[in-house]
């Protein structure tokens, strides 16, 4: 009997999801025994046309990892889809769009100008030359994939069949999803392959917490000595615990929580939160306010919200483009 066909594609990401199927660690040799990888460019010598050859759905699963910003990503995730089964959106970034996905705060000539112009302290470009799709050189033309204005997570391009979240998603959970995927008792289209339950839920921390909450200040983790033992909301740090899902480690504390580090929100939301960033800007809103002071004034939650240093890298750090906001200029596309 053949081999089931797996394909890896990575599109605007950082590689850790590429790293993350590494960290399988010996379990990758129980992958490669029990599927034939036809296609994954950054590990092996594998060409686009090897996948224009194949046949509609000789691929059994493509994992596609990264947003989506350019033409050429645009166009491999469309072709993957043709030559797929199953398609599964891997990781952050995929999923939600990701860090990539903070650039719909700008447009394409911002991030050009920022990068190649006055700007950029680094840059010596007095002619403000920026990328083209196409340069014409003495040997010929040379070709580039077009920038889009709006980066986009993978289901706003294609149709995806399950996600499997995370920056990047834990071993345990890959390999699950692999087993699952294979076993061919495949759970209903759209199913995210992570528990559908809030961190906060799973946090051994969450002990600690509060009946009522109330902080008085806000302070950044960078900035304070965090008590390992303590709930961070509790501490005035802020932590996305109370609307991310959980998963990122086998065991229930979450991998940053278990590093003394707030939850940042990257296994995205659960199916009960419609966007992140104003789930977790309502829950917060709840829980500010000097003690004994029920009804503060607006100038007091204004002065407590301008703690707030990053409100947009903090709420929306992987989730803008898959939130109500999509970017901060509708009108661009």
């Amino acid at each position: 009997m053949a081999k089931p066909k797996v394909a890896f594609y990575w599109c605007a990401s950082c590689g850790g999801c590429e790293e993350a199927i590494i960290d399988l660690n010996e379990d990758i040799l129980k992958v490669a025994d029990l599927v034939n990888i036809v296609f994954w460019p950054c590990a092996m010598d594998f060409k686009y046309a090897d996948v224009r050859k194949m046949k509609k759905d000789e691929i059994d699963v493509t994992f596609i990892n990264g947003a989506i910003r350019t033409d050429e990503q645009e166009e491999m995730a469309k072709l993957l889809r043709e030559k797929s089964k199953i398609i599964v959106s891997y990781g952050a970034c995929s999923q939600l769009g990701g860090i990539p996905g903070l650039a719909n705060f700008w447009d394409r000539e911002t991030i050009f100008n920022s990068s190649y112009g006055k700007n950029c302290p680094s840059i010596d470009n007095p002619k403000g030359i920026t990328p083209q799709t196409v340069s014409k050189v003495p040997e010929g033309e040379l070709t580039l994939p077009a920038f889009h204005n709006t980066v986009k997570t993978t289901d706003q391009v294609i149709d995806v069949d399950y996600y499997l979240p995370g920056c990047s998603p834990a071993p345990y959970l890959t390999m699950k999803a692999i087993n699952t995927i294979l076993s061919g008792d495949l759970p209903s289209k759209g199913t995210v392959l992570s528990p559908n339950k809030a961190l906060c839920e799973t946090c051994s921390l969450n002990e600690t917490k509060p009946e009522k909450l109330s902080i008085e200040k806000i302070n950044r983790i960078s900035l304070v000595e965090a008590d390992p033992e303590k709930c961070f909301l509790a501490q005035g740090i802020i932590c996305m615990g109370p609307v991310t899902r959980s998963g990122c480690s086998e065991e229930g504390d979450g991998r940053c929580i278990k590093a003394n580090m707030p939850c940042r929100g990257c296994y995205g939301p659960t199916s009960e939160v419609k966007d992140v960033g104003a789930k977790m800007t309502s829950a917060l809103a709840s829980i500010i306010g000097l003690e004994g002071e029920e009804n503060m004034s607006e100038e007091k939650v204004k002065k407590l919200m301008s703690q707030v240093v990053d409100p947009a890298g903090t709420f929306y750090r992987f989730s803008m483009p898959k939130s109500l906001l999509m970017r901060k200029m509708k009108d661009k596309h």
